[in-house]
């Protein structure tokens, strides 16, 4: 029997394996990942500075122990350079070694890349992106306080510029300064998550941040890095000039494509799949952030909720009863503590305008539905305390 062979060791492929051992015991599966195999949460990337967590205490399971629980043959440190699909073959490479594996089904879940723009300066490649645990592990490494004094107490934090007021740039620079680091954020738009929130949300977080001491740049971009002795001089399109000992790119993701596409497989934003989750390849399948679902719009969907979603209906799939994919209302928790943010946002080209409830005096935090021509609720924001109302709104919000 040729084995299931799945292709990263992310969220989406060990949660796939571990769905599909409770159905179906004896198949041979092989793990293919360009990392150890580690299993570790992605949204823990974004919250360690304030929790003191190292990156290797981000790990929750050894690679070693997902293998024992799984009965798995993981591949680490490889990297899949072809895939056939006519003749259900991925060719692998370790080092200078290379061999070709057969399938009898095959996962994609290659996951995604961050987006990186074109930036002048003789630093520009200490310009730095997290997306994975080493991601992390280097970032870490450069903002780490220098060593302890006498008494033990850590060294000073460092200055850190983010690029990006997004999702992932408000996250990260929230830890940061939870952390004890400095940070200046940089961004074109007006405002953070200008794209996710409507115009009071975003100007709410933005308050709250500045509170706590970030200092925003809106309306420009960065560009150009340069070195300045032992730090960095970051130069913006309007002329300003701020130092920092790190710069962080956090403007957003893009699916890893690459390997699909040159095997033919239908890919857009992400692969392609249908609502069972298969690529225009048979017995090819794909989940995750590499993927585009047709359950969700025609959409890539990078966050948690919808990984376990998509891993559980592909599990029964691969194990022989095939399940289409539906998405239940998937709100998303922002991680910023300084204003808590839960979104549900409406489908892409959703008609519509958002709407403030009025203003509870006794509940710190506020409530925007997103209502169609209809009148139909499609879409939520809460902040604040008025969080505590995501499964409320929910059962209001039609998918």
């Amino acid at each position: 029997m040729n084995p299931l062979i799945i292709i990263g060791a992310g969220l989406a492929g060990w949660t796939t394996i571990r769905e599909f051992r409770k159905l179906d015991a004896v198949t041979p599966i092989i793990l293919i990942t360009a990392d150890n195999g580690d299993f570790y949460a992605k949204p823990s990337l974004s919250n360690a500075f304030a929790q003191k967590r190292t990156p290797d205490q981000l790990v929750s399971t050894l690679a070693a122990k997902m293998v024992e629980t799984t009965n798995v043959t993981l591949m680490a440190y490889c990297k899949v350079v072809a895939l056939d699909t006519a003749a259900k073959t991925v060719t692998v490479t370790s080092g200078s070694d290379t061999q070709t594996l057969a399938y009898s089904q095959l996962v994609l879940a290659a996951g995604a890349q961050p987006i990186r723009v074109p930036m002048a300066g003789d630093a520009a490649g200490q310009v730095q992106s997290i997306n994975t645990l080493d991601d992390f592990r280097s970032f870490h490494a450069a903002v780490s306080p220098c060593g302890a004094d006498a008494d033990g107490a850590e060294g000073p934090g460092k200055t850190v510029a983010i690029i990006g007021a997004g999702l992932i740039g408000c996250e990260f620079a929230n830890d940061l300064l939870h952390g004890g680091h400095r940070v200046v954020v940089v961004d074109p738009s007006d405002r953070p998550l200008s794209t996710l929130l409507p115009l009071a949300a975003g100007q709410q977080l933005q308050a709250a941040l500045g509170a706590l001491g970030i200092q925003w740049h809106f309306g420009t971009t960065v560009q150009s890095v340069d070195s300045a002795g032992s730090e960095l001089k970051v130069s913006l399109a309007n002329g300003h000039t701020l130092m920092a000992d790190a710069v962080l790119s956090a403007i957003g993701l893009r699916a890893n494509t690459a390997l699909a596409a040159a095997a033919g497989i239908t890919c857009e934003r992400g692969i392609v799949v249908d609502t069972q989750l298969q690529t225009s390849a048979e017995a090819v399948y794909a989940l995750g952030d590499c993927a585009q679902y047709a359950s969700a719009g025609q959409r890539t969907l990078p966050y948690v909720m919808p990984i376990m979603n998509a891993a559980r209906a592909l599990a029964a799939t691969l194990a022989g009863t095939p399940t289409p994919l539906t998405f239940p209302l998937m709100p998303v928790a922002i991680k910023t503590p300084a204003l808590p943010i839960v979104v549900s946002p409406p489908n892409p080209g959703q008609a519509g305008d958002w709407a403030a409830d009025a203003a509870d005096e006794a509940v710190a935090g506020s409530v925007w539905r997103f209502i169609d021509a209809t009148h139909a609720v499609r879409g939520f924001v809460l902040t604040g305390k008025q969080t505590a109302r995501r499964m409320e709104l929910s059962k209001l919000t039609l998918v």
